[in-house]
């Protein structure tokens, strides 16, 4: 019988999910809405029932399947799937792993989202398999997940991996959602980099970010990217101290850790070059010889599979 497991990534809008095989391979992906309404209480139901509806016109028996393995924001803690509380959904001190074992009949394993995409890319993505990795998501914040010895790294109480919010500037730093003030993820993330830019602009009347900003109203971190380029210098400033930040802050964790890769993933990856050329220049300023020998830098592949495929790999991993 093929082993088979079911990865869930719950996001704030859509609940991603899919059915996986033991290789790795997506056998089939589907994708529903994320109700939050009644505080969050209908999502273990509506992930119960399309589990259900989904393995019946596949006509797949409930017992092929070893698990269910979620990525979900918030707190959480990792022996017993309790979420202590994620803000966007309205759960706060929710049994989501019982609730979901007792709707589904099936073994339930939650992680933190960045955690299980980190999973997913070291498995089939561009982890290449590592067992050592660090991988960091850059979007409209900061994610992080580091894989030590091929098992995700939690830390005494599920927080391991909060790259986001390695204070990168002491004194005087932007605000942060998390509290603090001078987080990286002021700094690196989408919305950092769009706040860099636009707060500098007046001291450089010659970018071609001024069009951007008159036309539209606002300035994206990808506007960025694409004016640098095109040479705008002061765009090409911009990436220059975001990548320092971001570069010294992988370099100090590299120190710790000494990982064999080092993943890069979320909007802001699709820079590509753009991102990937100064950041390694940084990387190599700050950090260790042995170490910067020992790292390989890559692009995350996988995009939105990655939750489901780390999900699925949960299960496995923990599956003998």
């Amino acid at each position: 019988m093929e082993r088979l497991s079911i990865g869930v990534d719950l996001g704030g809008t859509t609940i991603k999910m899919a059915i996986v095989d033991f290789k790795g391979t997506i056998v089939e992906k589907w994708n529903i809405p994320t109700d939050t309404n009644n505080n969050g209480r209908n999502i273990s139901n509506d992930i119960a029932n399309s589990i259900q509806e989904k393995l019946q016109s596949l006509n797949i028996d409930p017992s092929q399947i070893e698990g269910i393995g979620m990525g979900a924001p918030g707190f959480i803690n990792m022996t017993n799937g309790f979420i202590y509380k994620a803000v966007n959904l309205g759960w706060e001190n929710y049994p989501l792993k019982d609730d979901l074992e007792a709707k589904t009949g099936l073994t339930v394993h939650v992680d933190n989202d960045a955690n299980i995409a980190a999973l997913g890319e070291m498995w089939m993505g561009a982890g290449n398999q590592a067992s050592n990795m660090i991988c960091i998501t850059l979007g409209t914040g900061i994610g992080g997940g580091i894989i030590l010895d091929g098992k995700i790294l939690h830390g005494v109480n599920g927080m391991a991996g909060e790259i986001g919010h390695i204070t990168s500037i002491v004194d005087g730093g932007a605000p942060c959602n998390c509290g603090k003030t001078g987080c990286l993820e002021t700094i690196a993330s989408a919305t950092g980099i769009a706040r860099i830019a636009t707060e500098g602009l007046d001291q450089h009347p010659e970018s071609k970010l001024h069009a951007v900003l008159s036309e539209k109203g606002s300035i994206t971190s990808e506007e960025v990217f694409t004016a640098a380029a095109e040479d705008d210098e002061w765009a090409q400033e911009v990436i220059g101290i975001i990548t320092h930040h971001l570069g010294l802050a992988i370099a100090n964790m590299s120190a710790a850790l000494n990982p064999s890769k080092i993943v890069i993933g979320g909007g802001v990856s699709k820079a590509d070059h753009e991102l990937l050329k100064p950041l390694k220049e940084a990387f190599a300023k700050y950090a260790l010889p042995r170490v910067y020998e020992g790292a390989d830098f890559a692009i995350a592949s996988l995009g939105n599979d990655a939750g489901v495929i780390g999900g699925a790999g949960l299960v496995f991993n923990d599956t003998p």
